[in-house]
């Protein structure tokens, strides 16, 4: 799943300023370009039920915010920050609601081991109950989104050592679950 390299970052570098300008044309195609991974990374972390809303909020903010923007190269990085910002805090008020927290000492205390599952697995895995949300934004990021580690640490705003954790929790998960014979339980949608 590539992003398509240098040529593609140029011009959505390009329509980033052109955005930023109030040119409502660029905006559009950058929004067009990014919603379809953007809605796929909300949908696998939020779940499908809250997916279009959610995306809907982050294009909201970003429409706001584009002028900001410092950097027109990291428009993607950038929208997916806001994006796991946005699912994260849906993820907490619901949890909330659910009294069910979430405990992150785990994924700190284990070390990312350098081997990639298969892509039919990893599917699985991403559309099951058996991940945290934290490791599931790593595993998606890293893996869909060919994200590098420390790309992956600056779009969720924690330390590569946690992303490194967080990333061998989600492998260790699908390796427990693969090892049980057994399919994963898909989340509802």
């Amino acid at each position: 799943m590539q992003r398509g390299g240098v040529a593609a970052s140029t011009q959505e570098a390009y329509l980033v300023l052109r955005a930023q300008c109030g040119d409502r044309e660029a905006f559009e195609q950058l929004i067009t370009a990014v919603q379809p991974s953007l809605r796929r990374y909300i949908a696998r972390l939020a779940g499908t039920e809250s997916a279009d809303d959610l995306v809907q909020d982050v294009f909201i903010i970003v429409y706001r915010k584009v002028a900001w923007l410092v950097e027109p190269r990291l428009f993607r990085p950038w929208v997916f920050r806001i994006a796991s910002r946005a699912a994260f805090s849906y993820l907490k008020k619901k949890r909330r609601r659910l009294e069910d927290p979430m405990d992150d000492a785990v994924f700190d205390r284990t070390a990312a081991p350098p081997v990639q599952p298969s892509e039919q697995d990893l599917e699985r895995l991403l559309d099951s109950d058996a991940l945290s949300a934290a490791s599931r934004a790593v595993l998606l990021l890293h893996f869909e989104e060919q994200m590098t580690l420390v790309e992956v640490a600056a779009v969720l705003e924690i330390p590569v050592g946690t992303v490194k954790s967080r990333l061998a929790s989600g492998l260790a998960t699908l390796r427990r679950e693969l090892q049980k014979g057994r399919p994963l339980n898909v989340r509802s949608v």
